[in-house]
Parts: structure tokens; C-alpha cells; sequence
């Protein structure tokens, strides 16, 4: 993920391969997530945001959990699991990897 202030939705539902519909329920179910929305209600998510969305995508995708079940692991470990590091390692080096490749 590169380095920016904000990220569109579009760009974050890229990163975790759902429907940006995913991202505006999943900002619904979970309190901690927060976009910024300008004045004509566009979303703009900050590292910290896209970050949570990784966890979450984590967690109800890779692991399992029900969005219940996401939510209470997200309040009872609010530091990152390990796992998730790795997973987020992985696909970093993999979008850098499709990005080398178009560019050959």
C-alpha cells in the first residue's frame, strides 16, 4: 500500500478484492470505523481505516468469524494478531508483483 493521507473507496475495496458495497455494511457494523466523508458524503479512508478493513477482511474471511464475532474479537485483542501482518505482507508483495509484471 503506498503511502497517502486518504484513500477513495474504490482504491480500498481494490486492495481487499470486495464490492465497495462491503466496505459502506461493514462501516455500518463496526464502531471503530470511521471514514471522513466531504460534504457530498464521498469517503475518504485514512491508513488507520484501511488497516481496520484489513482485519476485518481478515478475520470474517481467512478465519472465519461472523461479523459478531469479528466485532467481539476486535474489542477483546484491539492490538494486531501476527497472522495478519504476514497476511498484509503477502498482499502488498503481490499487488507490487502484478504491478512489476504489467510493467515488462
Amino acid at each position: 500500500m503506498e503511502d497517502k493521507l486518504y484513500y477513495s473507496i474504490g482504491e480500498v475495496a481494490g486492495m481487499l478484492g470486495v464490492a465497495p458495497s462491503v466496505l459502506r455494511f461493514w462501516e455500518t457494523e463496526f464502531d471503530q470505523l470511521h471514514p471522513v466523508k466531504n460534504r457530498r458524503g464521498v469517503r475518504s479512508y485514512t491508513r488507520r481505516d484501511v488497516e481496520l478493513l484489513q482485519r476485518i477482511h481478515y478475520l470474517t474471511r481467512d478465519c472465519g468469524y461472523t461479523l459478531e464475532g469479528a466485532r467481539d474479537q476486535l474489542r477483546s485483542h484491539p492490538e494486531e494478531d501476527p497472522k495478519m501482518q504476514v497476511v498484509r505482507n503477502l498482499g502488498e508483495l503481490r499487488s507490487f508483483l502484478v504491478e512489476l509484471k504489467e510493467q515488462l
